[in-house]
């Protein structure tokens, strides 16, 4: 019997497993076999601070795993299958054939960016392709990008983008952005955005780095071709939920609710969240840290209060 499981290990999963462990609550960890998080498909950090040269994204998470695991989290590599909240003193969580039980969970299993689903983004992933303009647009002073999406978040990081680069293409599958009309008349009005209407990235092409890409029009199927240096996908986020389906309260878009005054606290008493799998608005690996030592103080506080 565990006093503390955390599920995930991005930063909201090792922060909270980095405050746990300095508190003493022999915190095990359940990375799943994709360790680290989306920072694993980012190649340089520049705004966690700490690191003023900055840092590889895959090097900053094995910094924290290293400085949990000093202080005493054990960890398992092994992707969660299922969880059992049901009975109020004792948690489960199945993990393959194995089931851990625990006294209090953190849930920090954080979102998945959508991609473009083609064969030849897979080579780019982090060497042109991006899923976080404020994470990556400094890199692309004075080149030509494009993001790809028609929401809110698309219209957010072209404006962004136009900040750095020379030139910002918008590439948007239909005829008109679902964005507020707030959003999209900054978008237009922008000198630096162009919108490619009706069209969709159907191949990226280049060497080491993103040098041009394949456009298909979703009118007539012609294709046409769009030099670049950047592509940042904006087309949505889908939270790493479908284990907790039933078990405990989500939003309509399948992010975990939080309950009560404090930010940490679920539908389930005695289960709290962290990161991006509730934070569906600021998605940066410093707020997700900063939200992994609440969750980590809230579950301390509780594990108090019952007398663990």
């Amino acid at each position: 019997m565990e006093k503390l499981i955390i599920i995930g290990s991005g930063p909201a999963g090792l922060t909270a497993a980095i405050y746990a462990a300095r508190a003493n609550l022999n915190p095990l960890l359940i990375g799943g076999y994709q360790f680290g998080g989306q920072l694993m498909l980012t190649s340089e950090v520049e705004n966690f601070p700490g690191f003023k040269d900055g840092v590889m994204g895959p090097e900053l998470m094995q910094i924290m795993l290293e400085q949990a695991q000093r202080f005493g989290t054990k960890v398992i590599l092994k992707d969660v299958t299922s969880v059992d909240f049901s009975d109020p003193n004792k948690k489960k969580v199945m993990v393959e054939n194995e089931v851990y039980e625990s006294n209090a969970v953190i849930i920090a299993t954080g979102a998945s960016s959508k991609w473009l689903e083609i064969p030849s983004e897979e080579k780019f992933k982090g060497r042109g392709i991006s899923t976080c303009a404020t994470c990556d647009g400094a890199f692309f002073k004075n080149k030509i990008v494009a993001v790809v999406g028609g929401g809110d978040s698309a219209m957010e990081e072209a404006n962004f983008l136009a900040r750095f680069a020379e030139k910002v293409y918008v590439i948007h599958r239909r005829n008109e952005f679902r964005a507020s009309k707030i959003m999209q008349e900054r978008t237009l009005n922008n000198p630096k955005i162009e919108v490619i209407w009706n069209s969709v990235i159907s191949e990226v092409q280049g060497d080491k780095t993103v040098k041009k890409v394949i456009l298909t029009s979703t009118t007539d199927n012609s294709t046409s071709e769009l030099e670049l240096d950047g592509i940042f996908l904006a087309i949505g986020h889908n939270p790493n939920t479908s284990f907790l389906d039933g078990h405990i309260e989500l939003d309509a878009k399948g992010y975990i609710k939080t309950q009560g005054e404090h930010q940490t606290e679920t539908s389930v008493k005695g289960v709290f969240v962290a990161g991006d799998v509730f934070d569906f608005k600021y998605k940066q690996a410093i707020t997700a840290a900063g939200s992994g030592c609440k969750a980590a103080l809230d579950a301390e506080k509780y594990l108090i209060e019952i007398g663990e």
